[in-house]
């Protein structure tokens, strides 16, 4: 069975108990019963856009979650984001409309143009048994181990070998992917050449974190396939074989998306001010003891270290019960923990419009920004411009920057 959902939206289908057990379970869909027996609500879990497959046998179900904006303008965001720079017609996001199939085309274009030189090596720490010597023996290992035998020898050397970070989570993102429903053959087939030309790449242990890889001169022509490699490996998908329910998936967290980019477009727009910009910074506390810890999303900092600004991005406004403008007093508390006269709050245009609040007694405004998202990337980055030109505005007497 398959379900096509859209970011937000409900359906109602009739399902077997065993199809409602293995999406319960699967944290991608809220269930909820209809009015007619054996059917059911089926709703896209919060922000989460995607594709998962749980279930087994006649019970298996398809879930497709299509996002509000176009999959070109999700990726720009995932791109610009992450710093992966591509070009349109690198990932050619335009032949596919549906996420998947475009962020698996991506990863393999840009793979294949990381891998055109070869593999990337470098020097591995290994520590091995071995019958010849070769870099240095582990003396303690030796004795404890082999008790005075001369062989094997408890070897520990540098290896110049393709088992490296930046190959392991290519490999890796291959695998994923080939795994899932919804690839074309075309991309399939071009996964299957990546795990060919990694042979000797040793396969992620399941369950480990991800290995940590830096960019440097010497893997500069893995860098976007290695972001692109880290959305689908961090992409919310599990992997559970045993037991009565497997889900098997990948699914992006919208949320996620819009903060990472509104950090990292509003950090670049403020450095033209000469700002700088702290994400998710916890070093602050709304109370006195430092019990009760703030961490706003970007915390804006002078030349000098002294905190001149804060703001939030909020890809939806947060109304729990009984607290219909939660994200305003979320706002106010941080002005008054960081003893500022105004906090922003940065919305996807759509869910809220732009405003400003007076708060009461305090003299602290609350300035509120909507950016379209399906907007063309250059016009997207002039909104966030503008946010920043507001958020530097008292600070520059209004006055742009240069530049």
């Amino acid at each position: 069975m398959r379900l096509d959902l859209a970011e937000g939206r409900t359906v109602e289908v009739a399902l077997t108990s065993g199809q409602v057990h293995a999406l319960t379970g699967s944290g991608a869909v809220r269930l909820s019963p209809a009015a007619t027996p054996g059917r059911w609500r089926v709703a896209a879990d919060t922000n989460k856009v995607g594709v998962v497959r749980v279930g087994r046998g006649s019970d298996e179900v398809e879930v497709r979650i299509r996002p509000k904006l176009p999959v070109a303008r999700l990726l720009f965001l995932l791109g610009y984001a992450r710093r992966l720079n591509w070009r349109p017609e690198q990932v050619g996001v335009e032949e596919h409309p549906d996420l998947l199939p475009a962020l698996a085309a991506a990863f393999a274009r840009a793979a294949e143009r990381a891998l055109r030189q070869g593999p990337l090596q470098g020097y591995q720490y290994c520590e091995e048994a071995l019958p010849v010597v070769r870099g240095r023996i582990r003396v303690v290992d030796q004795v404890r181990r082999r008790h005075g035998l001369l062989l094997p020898v408890e070897a520990a050397f540098d290896d110049f070998t393709v088992d490296t970070a930046e190959n392991r989570l290519l490999l890796a993102a291959a695998r994923r992917l080939l795994r899932l429903p919804g690839v074309p053959a075309p991309t399939r087939s071009a996964l299957r050449r990546l795990q060919t030309r990694l042979a000797g790449v040793a396969p992620l242990v399941p369950g480990r974190p991800l290995p940590a890889w830096h960019p440097s001169r010497l893997n500069t022509r893995y860098h976007t396939a290695l972001g692109l490699a880290e959305v689908i490996l961090r992409g919310g998908s599990v992997e559970l074989a045993p037991g009565p329910v497997r889900v098997d998936g990948l699914l992006v967290d919208m949320a996620a998306v819009f903060e990472d980019f509104v950090t990292a477009a509003l950090a670049e727009a403020l450095a033209r001010y000469g700002l700088r910009v702290r994400p998710q910074d916890r070093r602050h506390a709304l109370d006195v003891a430092g019990r009760v810890r703030i961490r706003p999303d970007l915390v804006v900092e002078d030349h000098t270290g002294r905190t001149v600004g804060v703001a939030d991005a909020k890809y939806k406004a947060e109304r729990p019960g009984g607290f219909p403008d939660a994200d305003l007093y979320q706002a106010l508390a941080y002005a008054t923990a960081l003893g500022l006269p105004e906090a922003h709050l940065v919305y996807a245009a759509g869910d809220e419009q732009p405003a400003r609040h007076t708060v009461r007694n305090a003299g602290v405004e609350l300035v509120c920004h909507a950016l379209d998202l399906a907007a063309q990337p250059d016009s997207l980055l002039t909104q966030v411009r503008a946010v920043a030109d507001k958020v530097a505005g008292p600070l520059v007497g209004g006055h742009a920057a240069s530049g």
